[in-house]
């Protein structure tokens, strides 16, 4: 691949993975109630999901799944459910990775926050595009596509790494507010809308293939 290329690569899947989603949101709320350092849990959830999608990505099962309707649709409006699963959830305090609380024994940390982070980044069809029509991309069929796609995939994960790093950062960086019993509340309610209105923009995400 050339240096230019790559550099794109970057820049772009940058800016992707800083923009805010369920899976920032969650690792906001896993460094508000846990820390920074117990965030990492989360973070090696995404990471694995991306890795997953990455792997279905080089070896065209995901353009397949994109490119059938049922297929995509189950993935979707499954995703749909689930963030207004987990949004009604967390607006109630009950059981959710994405829930803000003061107490380590009530907050979902380690392998819990590891799998709730697996399962939304893959119930995620957003996820999946940016893999299937994104990364060919940048792919130049003239050279090695095994090397290429290694490449790609290990910067992506180290991308994602260091993006979710940072929102772990600020999140911890209000975690002493977390025994005000009021900020915990409205930091759920205001969690929970955003996921559910991340469910009603994942609704309405659309085939990149038809």
């Amino acid at each position: 691949m050339s240096w230019e290329a790559y550099f794109i690569f970057i820049v772009t899947t940058g800016v992707i993975c800083l923009t805010p989603g369920p899976a920032a949101l969650l690792i906001v709320a896993q460094g508000m109630s846990n820390g920074m350092r117990r965030s990492y849990w989360a973070i090696a959830g995404i990471a694995l999901a991306n890795a997953l999608y990455f792997a279905l990505s080089a070896t065209g099962i995901a353009a397949l799944i994109v490119a059938s309707s049922n297929l995509f649709s189950i993935i979707k409006w499954a995703g749909v459910a689930y963030l207004f699963y987990l949004g009604i959830s967390t607006i109630l305090s009950k059981g959710s990775a994405f829930s803000v609380s003061s107490e380590p024994n009530v907050a979902i940390q380690g392998w819990a926050a590891f799998w709730n982070a697996v399962i939304v980044e893959l119930s995620n069809p957003k996820a999946l595009l940016y893999f299937v029509a994104l990364l060919p991309q940048f792919i130049d069929p003239g050279k090695p596509i095994g090397q290429q796609m290694l490449i790609y995939g290990s910067t992506c994960i180290g991308l994602d790494a260091m993006t979710y790093s940072f929102y772990a950062w600020l999140g911890s960086k209000t975690q002493k507010f977390t025994a005000n019993a009021k900020f915990v509340k409205t930091s759920n309610r205001a969690s929970g809308s955003l996921l559910m209105l991340a469910g009603i923009l994942m609704a309405g995400v659309k085939r990149a293939v038809h």
